[in-house]
């Protein structure tokens, strides 16, 4: 009686064997762990936040600079930290330059000496008329704008969101927290006008973002703001803007 040939086996073709004799794994989900890990409150994410934080302490604006690449290790969309693409630049640009000058106008003239402020910001009077800190003093100013928005509102924003939620008293605990928190961090050279002022600057600018949840146009202002002050103080006009209300 006879058999029938049996079928041949279908060869299923192997992943090459790497050197050490294992096959190769996919890295994503390696990957995506470690963002996982990045973006919540584990040990790793802790030590993030606290290399982000200090890292202006090494050089300005190292903090913004580590947040960018958290951003983009941890996966985190750039809008959670409020880069979100303006619908006219021009509009953004122009609406935060302006902002930015009218604020610094009416710190300076209403609400410092309101709160008893010495006309003149001792902190940065050497700048009066001295040309050779002038480029320095500029780019410090930009600098601020691009890297204090980005930490304190757009990055602990997100942080403190993480935490706390997106509801009401969730976003006015983050604007209080941040405020202080951005006040604070203005003590050590600028005193306690410096302090007072920048608290206020972060509830202004702290309720804008959680509004908004754009970061650009509060960049733009930011630089303005402090353009403003450094060209009131390098031309002496401190005392002058100062009792333009309140002679």
């Amino acid at each position: 009686m006879n058999r029938d040939a049996p079928e041949p086996v279908e060869q299923i073709p192997q992943p090459p064997i790497e050197d050490g004799g294992k096959l190769p794994l996919s890295s994503e989900p390696s990957n995506e762990a470690f963002a996982a890990r990045l973006r919540g409150f584990g040990r790793l994410g802790l030590v993030a936040i606290l290399v982000i934080l200090a890292g202006n302490l090494i050089v300005v604006p190292l903090s913004a600079v580590l947040v960018l690449l958290w951003a983009r290790w941890s996966r985190t969309p750039w809008r959670e930290i409020g880069y979100v693409r303006p619908r006219s630049w021009i509009a953004t640009v122009a609406a935060g330059v302006a902002f930015g000058i009218a604020f610094k106008f009416l710190m300076k003239a209403v609400v410092m000496p309101l709160l008893g402020a010495d006309p003149i910001n001792q902190a940065y009077h050497y700048l009066a008329g001295n040309r050779a800190m002038l480029p320095a003093a500029v780019w410090a100013m930009f600098v601020a704008g691009f890297g204090e928005e980005t930490v304190f509102r757009g990055y602990l924003f997100e942080r403190f969101g993480k935490l706390f939620g997106t509801g009401l008293t969730a976003k006015a605990s983050m604007v209080l927290i941040t405020s202080a928190w951005f006040g604070i961090s203005h003590y050590a050279v600028q005193g306690l006008a410096g302090t007072e002022q920048a608290t206020i600057f972060g509830l202004v600018f702290g309720t804008i973002f959680a509004v908004t949840g754009r970061v650009w146009m509060l960049m733009c202002a930011h630089a303005a703001f402090d353009l403003t002050a450094l060209a009131i103080i390098y031309w002496n006009l401190e005392t002058d803007v100062a009792h333009l209300v309140f002679k």
